[in-house]
């Protein structure tokens, strides 16, 4: 038997519990004593997010200068494609406005007030036709015939361009309701007048009565929904588009501190790629800043000289329409209309109209002459203006006969073949269709330009931005290759 050697120790003896192989506990079993219970782990690690990884990435890159100029890299192509898109969806809004403006709300605003007029020249061919009775010639009644038809087919135009459903839409209907109803009126009308019955003189004021108290309004209410589309469209063409040029003079503060910071580092003073994308950027905001000026400034003239002079001339004719009507009326009547204008004063209804359109009529040629910019817009409205007084000294002359009882020179002095007041009307009706015909042209000039100056941008814009984020990476991606 050997012993140990001495100074050492044996290793104990193994014990039955020690060899006896560990079982773990069975569910629901009592852990063994002397051993504490197993225990899942108390928390799992938190899963990150693609984001806090990329941010970290770019973190960690950043710490190195060619991780740094891949970010200087990456912003600036993201900046000046952001300039080019925002640039070509804003001037794309507004050249479409201005198109708009050009094509569409404008000739509609026309449109409408091309429908005014023209039931207002029935309502006043009718009753001059009236009032010549046999004696009506052909080309009066081809007059009413064309106003009527021209009133009709401008309604069927706007309702083509009316949404369905829109108060427009509605006047639209109620006019073409109106028209035959009128028509149907005035027909009869001269058909008693034909026969000699006064009942004539009944239908021709029903049938008056209509168009000034329905159809007019009507026509004037679709007249002036039309013009707060044009407005609405101006609106839209006219403001500068200060998201694209924020952007734009970002981009370029980018691209120079890029390059500056390229110098402080290389000491080049050039870098091509940079240099292209700045040359480009450069040009789109130019090309934005001034073309979008040279628009707003020619449609503002559009404006100005054009849709205001327009509206002024429109309201003018109509008035000089109306008080021949009324003119004419107050002959059919022969005073069985009168109208109470104080507590001690009544008049005849219609020379009472006449006047208050005569006012109108010289407050709209005054105004007329002064938005006027040119002789050629000056001279028809100077000419209307004097035909306009003559006719007012005539229809006094006209008054003061049928006043006197003399009913055959007072109508001579309306309708007469020569120096009556047809003559001064139909002087003011020709001159101010050749004030209308003129403003009309000198706004399609100013506008076309104003729509002209947009031409191209949006396109132009984008080719260049992309051209420039090319050149922003190819100027980097110079740097880079010096790492490699």
């Amino acid at each position: 038997m050997t012993h140990p050697p001495r100074g050492s120790t044996a290793p104990p003896r193994p014990t039955a519990a020690a060899t006896t192989p560990a079982v773990p506990p069975q569910s629901g079993s009592p852990a063994p004593p002397g051993r504490p219970p197993a225990t899942a782990p108390d928390t799992m690690p938190a899963r990150r997010t693609a984001w806090a990884e990329g941010v970290d990435r770019l973190r960690v890159a950043a710490t190195t200068e060619p991780g740094r100029l891949r970010v200087i890299g990456a912003v600036l192509a993201l900046l000046v494609v952001a300039f080019g898109a925002v640039t070509a969806w804003q001037t794309t809004e507004r050249s479409a406005a201005a198109d708009d403006v050009l094509h569409s709300s404008q000739p509609l605003s026309a449109g409408a007030a091309d429908i005014y007029r023209s039931l207002a020249d029935a309502n006043t061919a009718a009753s001059s036709g009236f009032l010549a009775g046999g004696q009506e010639t052909a080309a009066s009644r081809d007059l009413y015939e064309k106003d009527i038809r021209t009133a009709a087919q401008g309604l069927i135009t706007a309702a083509a361009s009316s949404d369905p459903g829109s108060p427009s839409a509605h006047t639209i209907t109620r006019l073409n309701q109106l028209l035959p109803e009128y028509k149907g009126l005035v027909e009869r009308a001269r058909a008693n007048n034909r026969l000699g019955y006064p009942l004539g003189g009944a239908y021709l004021r029903y049938a008056n009565e209509k168009m000034q108290g329905e159809m007019l309004p009507a026509a004037k209410d679709l007249y002036e929904r039309e013009n707060e589309r044009l407005d609405a469209d101006y609106s839209d063409a006219k403001p500068y588009p200060w998201a694209a040029i924020g952007l734009g003079v970002l981009v370029l503060a980018g691209l120079a501190w890029a390059q500056h910071r390229q110098y402080r580092h290389t000491n080049r003073v050039l870098n091509q790629g940079m240099v292209a994308a700045t040359t480009a950027s450069t040009v789109v905001l130019l090309w934005l800043v001034v073309g979008h000026t040279v628009a707003r400034a020619e449609l503002n003239a559009s404006y100005d000289h054009g849709v205001r002079s327009l509206n002024v001339l429109h309201d003018a004719r109509i008035a000089s329409l109306n008080a021949r009507g009324n003119e004419n009326l107050t002959l059919v009547s022969r005073g069985a209309e009168t109208k109470k204008v104080s507590a001690t004063e009544v008049v005849d209804r219609y020379d009472y109209d006449f006047q208050q359109d005569m006012k109108t009529l010289t407050k709209g040629l005054a105004l007329a002459a002064d938005l006027a910019d040119d002789k050629a817009g000056e001279a028809p409205v100077t000419a209307a203006t004097g035909n306009m007084k003559v006719w007012k000294a005539r229809h006094l002359e006209a008054r003061k006969a049928d006043d006197d009882g003399n009913y055959q020179g007072a109508l001579d002095k309306v309708i007469g073949a020569k120096g009556a007041t047809g003559e001064c009307f139909d002087g003011v009706d020709t001159n101010l269709a050749l004030a209308l015909t003129h403003e009309e042209s000198e706004f399609k000039r100013a506008a076309g330009d104003g729509l002209g100056a947009m031409t191209g941008l949006p396109a132009g814009a984008a080719a260049l931005a992309v051209l420039a984020a090319a050149g922003a990476l190819l100027g980097i991606g110079r740097r880079l290759s010096e790492y490699r």
